[in-house]
């Protein structure tokens, strides 16, 4: 028997055993299936940035027909859910409550300002403790009163054609918050199910003993880390698989892109991934560290400083340097732009490279930790 036969023989067992312990194992299938159903459909219908009806109180300070005019565009918004008042102090304690999200006030001299060829000024207060309600209510604040008077120029003086600002928005023109959280999403329970399922699994072997005698026979740390990576990798494509038909059949996120762009920056993030839960697993040899250190090194970076939820380029300094070695950061672009917008393959190709290039240290790391656990 050659050499090369022998290892494909040796590396060929070491996959059936753990495939048949991945399946025989109610964690694996738990984290691999279950858990990422409830992150899906968390991010699918219980998390959403779309900010509409937002309850505003409105003070008209002065009834004339100009100001009642103003004060229907408001209440026909779709954006607002207004209570119309004569007095800001009315309006000031639920705004201190947090019933109210802002106060817009149309000034007692509005109607003589106006009709004088003055321009007005609408106040707007909003509460400050929520920056992105706040902005939208005064940026929607805005454009209403701007569409009032394109709006009544137009009735007025037809002759003068008022200026139509149109607005386009591509790959996402209804802004639904839903098409770019759901395929983020996939990219964090492929982190769950390449770095958490991996470090418990092979940290649990380090538990029983049963590690040290795999290690006892001929197989090389090489054969051993591939024999239990690529029923892993199988998994993860199994269950990124499943978020993905979810995401299309189910929650009516967009696919332009293709399957082979999908798959192969897919498999190139799984790549780091299950590196780091190798890397995790030998360093600790105990579950529970295992878990522990998965959730801080590999789970809140792809949840927090990936870009999922937080603009990077609003990140201090040190911390935008740090998301470059966070694979999430470049796997969740590319499925928002695989999904909303087609195939980028200058874009997927340079994402791919740096992944390929951060899970390549990682089992280099993870096979050198593994070679001294048997020296």
């Amino acid at each position: 028997m050659s050499a090369s036969s022998g290892r494909l023989r040796r590396l060929s067992a070491l996959v059936r055993k753990e495939s048949f312990q991945a399946i025989r194992d109610p964690s694996s299938i738990l984290i691999a299936f279950v858990l990422p159903l409830i992150l899906l459909f968390l991010f699918g219908y219980g998390v959403s940035l779309d900010t509409t009806r937002t309850r505003i109180g409105l003070v008209t300070e002065e009834m004339t027909p100009l100001t009642q005019d103003l004060s229907a565009s408001f209440q026909a918004s779709r954006y607002f859910d207004v209570a119309i008042g004569r007095d800001r102090r009315l309006f000031e304690e639920d705004l201190v409550l947090g019933k109210l999200r802002g106060i817009v006030v149309i000034p007692a001299d509005f109607t003589t300002r106006y009709t004088a060829g003055n321009r007005p000024d609408i106040q707007v207060i909003v509460d400050g403790s929520e920056p992105n309600t706040a902005n939208f209510v005064q940026n929607y604040a805005q454009g209403t009163v701007a569409n009032w008077e394109r709006q009544r120029q137009a009735d007025v003086a037809s002759h003068s054609p008022a200026i139509s600002v149109e607005q386009r928005f591509w790959f996402n023109p209804e802004l639904t918050s839903r098409n770019f959280l759901v395929p983020g999403s996939i990219a964090i329970v492929m982190t769950l199910v390449g770095t958490l399922l991996t470090s418990l699994v092979v940290a649990r072997e380090w538990e029983r003993g049963t590690m040290e005698a795999m290690m006892a026979t001929p197989v090389t740390a090489v054969e051993l880390l591939a024999g239990k990576i690529l029923p892993y990798f199988l998994l993860g494509l199994t269950s990124m698989t499943l978020c993905v038909l979810l995401a299309v059949f189910l929650f009516g996120v967009p696919f332009r892109g293709s399957v082979a762009a999908l798959y192969a920056l897919s498999a190139a993030f799984l790549i780091p991934a299950l590196g780091q839960g190798l890397l995790i697993s030998t360093a600790t040899k105990n579950q529970f560290l295992a878990s522990q250190l998965a959730l801080i090194s590999a789970f809140l970076p792809a949840f927090l400083l990936s870009g999922f939820l937080f603009e990077i380029n609003s990140m201090p300094t040190v911390i935008q340097w740090i998301t470059f070695i966070v694979p999430a950061r470049y796997l969740i672009p590319s499925l928002q732009t695989v999904f909303l917008a087609g195939d980028i393959w200058p874009m997927f190709l340079q994402a791919i490279g740096v992944m390929l290039t951060i899970g390549a240290i990682m089992f280099a790391l993870a096979a050198r930790s593994t070679r001294k656990r048997i020296g």
